[in-house]
């Protein structure tokens, strides 16, 4: 039963582009604890007194806890309540950046991030409650916005960050997240309806550690094989053992009732599909935030970088969020006239052509900044497709846990373009001064890989039945949600 707070002598509800704003901010602050720290991430060692090997997990735990905690919390959302779960992970937001902004320790810090990593889940969430309350007509220019998020955090959070880094003592960067996450609980008490949508059932809490076992070994084995060693025995143990488990985990979910991941809805062919060339897409969009950074910050004299600060190289980068975000009304209007699958098509075709004009047009600034403005516009496209495919495929009652898989899916191709595109340029580097950079050789490896993974998602698109553009009919809203 559809539930709203005017019905139950709440006030009234807000209206639709209240709601959407809301949800969209929400999913801004969760992509930006993704790259609070990057500004700080060279002076870690020296700040904690730790090595750089073990600073490292103050990235590699974030990506962690995000791809274990989304589907879970997916799920979650799906049987009590998604505003209630979107809630319970603004708190965990709060409590993990108190906690980081009060540690000098590495120990204190880790555990900060790890919580602050959790707040990703909000972002399939909010697209699912998006789905339960918004009318079709609207639904598509809201799912693409809230999807533009993953870019828009990001990227403006990232001088933001380097300004405060640069200006201020760095605690304050945690300080400013733990803000940011009060005033978003408080806008969601105030404007985001009460789920309305249910999935009757138990929580599966043996799938739920299998998950998050299993996830954690292999996106371990992934994110850092290239400094422990692709056959190292800590890579393979972590890979091997988080795969086993995993095959483990799947055995198991077949056969439990209530299971926390319906493989079955799964394996069918549109989500399958869809899921695999999200992974394809994740990868695409990584390799460039991994590129283009390094070739705008690199000394000038290497002969591989254009000699940008920290600040000047994410100002340049910061028109792809705006773009993604841009984005959201033409992707709701192409997919009510193409559907959602040409626009994911069109979106892979787009990264690719931006990728092809870097491998030959990569050494002047605004060559980076037209590139990376192009890759905005097919990363907006694809993101806003994959959400609204997904749910033309699943019941209107999993579509949190549903959304919440597809968001690892990009999650776990961002983890392989991370190590593998660090390690092409690990690999085609040179000794400049006292440190190694990568070389232009290297870069262009980079590109090249982009453009595969992004032609491989087209390729894996093109199989994926086409549907109509809009999701499936849901019950006539109360008043309130018009």
């Amino acid at each position: 039963m559809r539930e709203s707070r005017a019905g139950r002598g709440g006030p009234r509800a807000a209206p639709h582009w209240l709601i959407v704003a809301v949800l969209a901010f929400a999913g801004m602050s969760a992509a930006f604890m993704q790259t609070l720290v990057l500004p700080i991430q060279s002076e870690l060692p020296e700040l904690l007194d730790a090595s750089r090997e073990d600073t490292a997990w103050v990235i590699t735990v974030t990506l962690l806890s995000a791809s274990v905690i989304t589907p879970i919390a997916g799920r979650l959302g799906d049987m009590v309540g998604k505003r209630r779960v979107v809630l319970a992970l603004l708190v965990v937001l709060v409590v993990g950046s108190v906690i980081a902004a009060l540690s000098d320790s590495l120990g204190g810090l880790i555990v900060g991030r790890a919580l602050q990593g959790a707040a990703i889940g909000m972002i399939p969430l909010g697209i699912s409650i998006m789905r339960d309350v918004l009318h079709e007509h609207r639904l598509a220019g809201a799912i693409a916005l809230m999807s533009a998020t993953l870019g828009v955090g990001g990227a403006l959070g990232l001088p933001v960050s380097a300004l405060i880094a640069e200006n201020g003592d760095w605690h304050a960067l945690f300080w400013l997240a733990a803000a940011l996450g009060a005033v978003n609980a408080v806008l969601v008490i105030l404007v985001v309806p009460v789920s309305t949508l249910r999935t009757p059932g138990r929580f599966d809490y043996v799938g739920a550690v299998g998950l998050a076992l299993g996830l954690s070994g292999v996106l371990l084995a992934i994110s850092r094989g290239n400094e422990w060693g692709w056959m190292s025995p800590g890579t393979l143990i972590s890979g091997i053992g988080g795969v086993a488990v995993l095959l483990g985990w799947g055995w198991l979910q077949l056969r439990t009732p209530d299971a926390l991941v319906d493989l079955r809805v799964a394996a069918r062919r549109p989500v399958l599909l869809t899921n695999l060339s999200s992974i394809a897409m994740g990868f695409a969009f990584f390799a460039s935030n991994i590129a283009y950074p390094q070739i705008l910050e690199l000394p000038a004299e290497s002969g591989s970088g254009l000699g940008l600060s920290l600040i000047q190289a994410s100002l340049v980068l910061i028109p792809l969020g705006l773009v993604m975000m841009l984005m959201s009304p033409l992707s709701a209007r192409l997919n009510r006239i193409f559907g959602a699958r040409v626009l994911l098509i069109s979106g892979a075709l787009v990264i690719v052509a931006a990728y092809v004009f870097s491998f030959e047009f990569h050494t002047e600034v605004w060559q980076i900044l037209l590139a990376n403005i192009i890759i905005g516009v097919g990363i907006g496209l694809g993101y806003a497709a994959m959400p609204l495919l997904i749910m033309h495929a699943v019941p209107a009652r999993e579509t949190a846990a549903a959304n919440g898989l597809n968001s690892l899916m990009r999650s776990l191709g961002t983890s392989v373009a991370a190590a593998l595109i660090g390690a092409v340029l690990a690999t085609w580097s040179m000794p400049f001064g006292s440190a190694v950079v990568p070389t232009d050789e290297g870069f262009r490896i980079a590109f090249a890989l982009g453009a595969a993974a992004a032609l491989v998602s087209a390729v894996l698109a093109l199989f994926i039945p086409a549907r109509g553009s809009v999701a499936e009919p849901r019950p006539s809203l109360p008043s309130g949600f018009e």
